[in-house]
């Protein structure tokens, strides 16, 4: 079997005010040590007032999901979050669940995350999506109902200014002609880009064009093995390669009858999802009850190695 990697997302937002942010650095050394694979934050630019959206499946929303903090609740800048956390690591790669990666002008990201990349030797994963909220477009100044044009146009050019010592580029929005721009993603062919969502065609596209890695979203996320299947064909009537990206799968922890992470169904779920085609095991939430206690948290990365073969 195939290693897998384990993934972990940790709290850059809260739902109340907050001063201290100390928890980020605390989380991710901890990840490391007890052999996380990566570290995941994610993103709000800004919020209006329709929270209902967040479980609108139509608008890229989970059904029956809640968003966790109310318009005004702090969320911290993802890449910026990031980069102080370089700096406070040596080996676990750094990744965004999701990037809202058409709120920024193309160039600009590309600089931002070309230049995370350098600093942090080479770590940094760019998960993106085109998110739920129609307010978040229009404070920036853009058409919602264009957002996944955007995105591929800003994903086209990060992809060949990270790649291309000289990038020209016409299309009827932006347009632009031998460009420069250094330094260069540390990685080979620039920084590697999770492409999120349900199995559709533009998502297909985008994943064929763009992507190394599927981070599947509502029922495809729950029906994993169904939801690899169609994708793999929708991304071969798109002109990719269907078996040229890996999978994330989500993995819960619950308590058991001792009140501590039950490891026996973390490895069930593990195996279940390794089998399914998982490459990618994200841990979405880590209960408060369990505390971050060192050892829990590693013997957590033991039974789910063990389990997935990783």
């Amino acid at each position: 079997m195939a290693s897998i990697q384990l993934s972990m997302s940790i709290p850059s937002f809260s739902a109340e005010a907050r001063t201290d942010w100390a928890h980020l650095t605390q989380w991710a050394q901890l990840l490391e040590r007890c052999g996380f694979d990566r570290l995941l934050v994610s993103e709000h630019i800004a919020f209006g007032m329709n929270m209902d959206a967040y479980a609108d499946p139509r608008l890229g929303g989970t059904t029956g999901g809640r968003q966790p903090t109310g318009p005004d609740g702090p969320w911290l800048e993802p890449l910026t979050v990031l980069t102080y956390l370089a700096a406070r690591t040596d080996r676990i790669r750094l990744g965004t669940n999701i990037l809202l990666a058409a709120l920024r002008p193309a160039a600009i990201l590309a600089k931002t995350v070309a230049t995370l990349d350098v600093l942090s030797g080479g770590r940094v994963d760019l998960g993106v999506g085109v998110g739920w909220q129609r307010e978040e477009y229009e404070v920036v100044g853009l058409d919602f109902d264009k957002r996944g044009a955007i995105l591929d146009q800003t994903l086209d050019v990060c992809s060949r200014l990270w790649r291309e010592n000289e990038v020209s580029y016409f299309s009827p929005s932006l347009s632009f002609e031998r460009i420069h721009q250094m330094p260069k993603p540390v990685q080979p062919g620039g920084v590697p880009i999770w492409v999120s969502g349900t199995v559709n065609r533009a998502v297909a596209r985008r994943l064929a064009r763009f992507g190394k890695y599927w981070i599947p979203w509502g029922q495809d996320a729950r029906d994993l093995a169904d939801g690899i299947g169609r994708m793999r064909a929708a991304v071969e009537r798109a002109g990719g390669d269907p078996h040229g990206f890996g999978v994330t799968g989500s993995l819960r922890v619950t308590p058991g009858p001792d009140d501590r992470p039950d490891l026996a169904a973390v490895a069930t779920d593990a195996a279940a999802l390794a089998k399914a085609g998982a490459t990618d095991l994200r841990l979405t939430h880590w209960p408060a009850r369990f505390g971050t206690g060192e050892r829990t948290l590693c013997d957590f990365v033991d039974a789910v190695r063990a389990a997935a073969g990783g």
